[in-house]
C-alpha cells in the first residue's frame, strides 16, 4: 500500500514509525477496540464508527455511521447508518472471515430491540441476524456477546443505547440471561450459558457474598485468537429496592468483577481473574496470541499497576517486568517480548498535557519507547465521551490503528510497524 498517496502523514512530536490520519476528510471518527482489528482480512479496508456528535451523551435512538476506507486507493464510502452503538465501541464493529463480512449493531426503534447487521461491503447485502455482537470469530462464523442493553447499569459506552425501562433488572445469578452466541450463517442466537451457570460450575469458584443480593450482568465477552475458547466478564453490586445505574458514576467502589474462560461447548469453565484480584485495581485484560494466556494491568501489590498475565485456568499469575508501570491497554505481540499499549491522559505516564504515548515495551529487558505521541483529551467534560486510543494490530501484526483527538476531532491513524519488528 502506498499510504503516503492518499492519506496525510502525521509528524507531530517526531513519531518513531510512519503514522498516517486515515481519515482526514471526516470528522467524529474512531476505531472499536484494542482487541479488534479495524482493517479487514486482506488488509485494504477499514472500517470506523461516526459519531453524530461528540461533545455530549446521545440520546437513545440517535443514528450514527458505519464507514469503510479504501486503504489503497484513499476512497471513503457510507455503508449504513444504525441506532445500536454508544459512545466508547460504536456499534461494534467486527470483520468476519474475508472483506465480505462486516458485523455491527442496530436497534430497532419501535421495541428498542438491538440486533446485528451481517453485512457485505462489496455488495452491499445484508442479512439480519437474531442476536448482537460484541466480538466475532476470526472465521466469522459465531458472535458472542452479552446483554448489550444491561450493560448501561455498571458502565455506559459500550453497548447499545436504549432507555432504562427496557433493560432488565437481574437480581441474583439469573438462569435466563449472560452470554448469547449466534450462527451468522443461520441467524440464530441462543444462550451459550447463564449467569447462574458460570457461578455454579466455574473452577476456581468464583468469590462473591450474598449471592441472591446483588445486581449481576454480562459485559466484555472476546474470543481467542484461535476461536476455540472464549473470555467472558462478570460485573456486580449489591442490589437495593430499585434498579441501579451507570455504577462506575454513582458507586464505582462497590462493582466488583471476574473474567472466566471456557471452551465454545462449555468445558473447561475457569475464573482467571476472580473480584479478590481485582479488588486491587486493574483494569483490560485481552488474551496472548497463543489464546492459553491472558493479559491484563493490576495492582498485585496495591501500590503500582503492572502489567500481568496469567493462565486461562487461572493459574501462574505474574508480573510481566517488575519495573514497568501498567497503563492503558496492552496487547502482548507474538514475538514473545513486546507488548504495545496507551495510557489515559490521567495515569502517571501520560504527559500531563493531554497527550500521551503509544508505548512499545520491551519486557524482557525492561526497556520502552514512545513510538507517538498523540493528543487524545476530548472538550467533553462527560467520562463517556472520553476518546481513548485503543491501539489494535491488524492480522499481520505489523499494523497499529488508534484514535487520537486531533484538530478539534475525533480522527483514526494508522502506524507501520515494520521498522521497529525488524
Amino acid at each position: 500500500m502506498n499510504l503516503d498517496a492518499h492519506f496525510p502523514r502525521y509528524t507531530t512530536f517526531d513519531p518513531l514509525v510512519p503514522v498516517w490520519c486515515v481519515t482526514p476528510q471526516l470528522d467524529r471518527c474512531f476505531h472499536r477496540f484494542f482487541d479488534t482489528s479495524p482493517i479487514s482480512p486482506s488488509g485494504r479496508y477499514l472500517a470506523v464508527f461516526r459519531m453524530p456528535s461528540e461533545d455530549k451523551f446521545p440520546e437513545s435512538g440517535a443514528k450514527g455511521e458505519v464507514w469503510i476506507i479504501d486503504l489503497e486507493t484513499g476512497a471513503q464510502r457510507l455503508l449504513m447508518e444504525t441506532a445500536g452503538w454508544e459512545p466508547q465501541l460504536g456499534a461494534n464493529i467486527n470483520w468476519g472471515g474475508s472483506d465480505e463480512e462486516l458485523f455491527f449493531n442496530d436497534v430497532d426503534v419501535q421495541n428498542w430491540q438491538p440486533f446485528a447487521w451481517k453485512f457485505n461491503p462489496l455488495t452491499g447485502a445484508k442479512q439480519r441476524l437474531n442476536g448482537t455482537v460484541y466480538h466475532a470469530s476470526p472465521d466469522g462464523r459465531w458472535l458472542i456477546s452479552a446483554n448489550l442493553c444491561t450493560m448501561q447499569r455498571t458502565q455506559p459506552g459500550y453497548g447499545a443505547n436504549v432507555p432504562e425501562k427496557y433493560c432488565r433488572w437481574n437480581v441474583g445469578a439469573t438462569d435466563d440471561d449472560g452470554f448469547y452466541l449466534t450462527d451468522t450463517q443461520t441467524g440464530n442466537c441462543r444462550l451459550l450459558i447463564s449467569i447462574h451457570e458460570i457461578f455454579e460450575r466455574a473452577t476456581p469458584n468464583i468469590q462473591i457474598t450474598n449471592i441472591h443480593q446483588q445486581e449481576i450482568y454480562g459485559f466484555h465477552c472476546k474470543f481467542n485468537p484461535q476461536g476455540d475458547r472464549l473470555m467472558l466478564s462478570l460485573r456486580w453490586y449489591p442490589a437495593g429496592d430499585s434498579p441501579k445505574w451507570n455504577m462506575f458514576k454513582q458507586a464505582p467502589k462497590e462493582v466488583r468483577y471476574a473474567w472466566v474462560t471456557m471452551k465454545l461447548d462449555g468445558s473447561e469453565l475457569h475464573c482467571a481473574v476472580g473480584p479478590e484480584e481485582w479488588e486491587k485495581g486493574g483494569h483490560h485484560a485481552t488474551w496472548f496470541p497463543d489464546g492459553k494466556r491472558i493479559s491484563m494491568n493490576l495492582t498485585l501489590d496495591r501500590q503500582t499497576l503492572r502489567f500481568v498475565q496469567v493462565n486461562a485456568d487461572g493459574c501462574e499469575l505474574k508480573t510481566m517486568n517488575d519495573g514497568i508501570t501498567g497503563s492503558g491497554h496492552p496487547t502482548v505481540h507474538p514475538d514473545g517480548r513486546h507488548l504495545l499499549t496507551d495510557t489515559y491522559t490521567f495515569e502517571p505516564v501520560a504527559f500531563g498535557d493531554g497527550t500521551i504515548p503509544l508505548r512499545w515495551i520491551d519486557f524482557v529487558n525492561g526497556t520502552e519507547q514512545t513510538i507517538v505521541r498523540i493528543h487524545s483529551k476530548v472538550l467533553s467534560s462527560d467520562i463517556t465521551m472520553r476518546c481513548d486510543p485503543h491501539p489494535a494490530w491488524d492480522r499481520t501484526w505489523r499494523y497499529v490503528v488508534f484514535n487520537a483527538f486531533v484538530n478539534g476531532t475525533r480522527q483514526v491513524f494508522l502506524a507501520d510497524m515494520k521498522e521497529l519488528l525488524e
